[in-house]
């Protein structure tokens, strides 16, 4: 049985209540919903409702991850992707999808279930028959997969780590600014889950992609990414555009990883929100 919050029951009232169409948000490892704040208030802006539920157990700030990271352990791609269909289920509109990073691929694996009528997927993380594993994926990953004990634990990134992984197309200041604001402990699982997916015929980092329900999809990426270089994105698409509705892609110049919560993030807003506008009336 899938537990929904206070809060994400909350944000299903008024969405429901509203009567506009609903974005829903999914964000990835190492960061919280909040880190999508600033992109509610656009899509708010421009008629839709919007709505940001957590992961499984997700404290509600950074401060209070970091007291209890234990919080984040042992939560698999399966049961967080469960958790976010249980929450969408509960709509009365089908909603678009954004998701950045295991949101990303999140977002891909709950369209190809058929729950939305059109998805966003930022920077996604690769799905089973991704291929390419560029070697700044791997230094990115290194944190969690160098050690097979963090399987079971929330593991969270240096600094150092952070700037390669997420912030290393910003400045020096600016990246201690974004791991001060956002940065909290992931857990292990999915990216022991992600780096095996080719190997397991069971995975659940798997997604439907020939589903006709599918709806239309957009994949971005960073030009500049290092966790999610543009061979993985594009091995995504290539694999996502044999379906049969409208497939695009397209590759932000000179971002990195962090490009959703940075100083450029309006611009990939501002995109994202142009491809739903197209399929999605608010």
């Amino acid at each position: 049985m899938v537990d929904i919050t206070e809060y994400e029951a909350g944000q299903i009232a008024q969405a429901n209540g509203s009567g506009r169409s609903p974005v829903v948000f999914i964000h990835g490892l190492w960061l919280l919903p909040m880190s999508w704040d600033r992109w509610r208030t656009v899509f708010e802006d421009a008629g839709y409702t919007t709505l940001a539920p957590g992961w499984p157990d997700d404290p509600n700030t950074v401060e209070e991850a970091h007291a209890h990271p234990e919080a984040f352990a042992h939560k698999t791609v399966g049961q967080i992707a469960d958790h976010f269909e249980a929450v969408v289920g509960k709509l009365t509109r089908r909603p678009a999808l954004i998701g950045h990073s295991f949101g990303g691929l999140l977002a891909q694996i709950l369209a190809g279930r058929g729950v939305a009528d059109a998805t966003v997927a930022i920077d996604p993380a690769p799905f089973r028959g991704v291929l390419p594993l560029p070697i700044s994926s791997l230094k990115s990953a290194a944190p969690v997969l160098g050690n097979p004990a963090n399987h079971g634990r929330a593991v969270p990134l240096t600094y150092e780590q952070f700037r390669f992984a997420f912030a290393n197309a910003v400045s020096e200041d600016e990246a201690q600014e974004l791991y001060n604001t956002y940065a909290v402990p992931g857990s292990g699982v999915p990216l022991f889950q992600a780096a095996t997916a080719n190997l397991n015929p069971w995975t659940e980092v798997k997604v439907k992609t020939k589903n006709p329900d599918r709806g239309p999809l957009l994949i971005m990426d960073g030009e500049k990414d290092h966790t999610v270089p543009w061979a993985i994105a594009n091995a995504s698409y290539k694999k996502q555009k044999r379906n049969k509705g409208v497939t695009e892609i397209v590759k932000m110049p000179d971002r990195g990883h962090s490009l959703t919560i940075d100083h450029g993030w309006r611009d990939v807003a501002d995109a994202a929100l142009g491809f739903i506008r197209r399929f999605v009336k608010p």
